[in-house]
Formats: C-alpha cells, sequence, structure tokens
C-alpha cells in the first residue's frame, strides 16, 4: 500500500536552512518533504529520555520489591512446612506392639 499525501504542512526558515535541507534531501536521493517526515518523527527530546528514565527506574523499584516480597513469602512458606513437620512428627505415637497369649 502507497501512502499518498493528503495535507500539507507549510514550515518556515531561513534560506541558508532551505538551502541545506534541500541539499540533504539530494545527497539522501529523497524528497525533502520525506526528509522532514522522517526527521520529525524521529525527533526526541532530552526530556522524553529523562522520563523514559524515571518510568525505567520506576519499574525497576516495583520488581525489587516484587521479588523481596516473592523473598518473604517463600520463606515464610518454608518455615511454616517445617513447623507442620514438626507438629506432624509430635501427633504420631509410636505403636506397641501388644501380645496375647496363644496369638
Amino acid at each position: 500500500m502507497v501512502a499518498t499525501a493528503i495535507a500539507r504542512i507549510v514550515v518556515q526558515a531561513t534560506l541558508h536552512d532551505k538551502q541545506a535541507i534541500t541539499t540533504k534531501a539530494k545527497k539522501l536521493d529523497m524528497p525533502v518533504s520525506e526528509l522532514m517526515r522522517r526527521g520529525a518523527f524521529a525527533y526526541a527530546t532530552d526530556e522524553a529520555d529523562q522520563e523514559l528514565g524515571a518510568l525505567a527506574d520506576a519499574a525497576k523499584g516495583a520488581a525489587d520489591r516484587a521479588g523481596s516480597a516473592i523473598d518473604d513469602a517463600m520463606a515464610f512458606i518454608a518455615a511454616s512446612n517445617k513447623r507442620i513437620v514438626s507438629m506432624e512428627s509430635a501427633a504420631v505415637k509410636p505403636v506397641k506392639a501388644t501380645t496375647r497369649a496363644g496369638f
């Protein structure tokens, strides 16, 4: 599917900037409009990078807290299992062998 332009965006530029953009487009063998679109879509601000960094830090913190909670839960389960084994061992009384005469 080939995209066709349906809207025009006018960009103000100095004569020097226009010449530099036109030269770059020719060097890359593409229309100026394609160069401008690619440049606009590729543009990212430092602010966006900082926001992404903050989100990554928050995600790492959440993952660290989740890992810690899992470790705590596993330790609790292990201690609980140990208590259960201990209680079960204490509840089992040895069966005394009784013998009746003649049997």
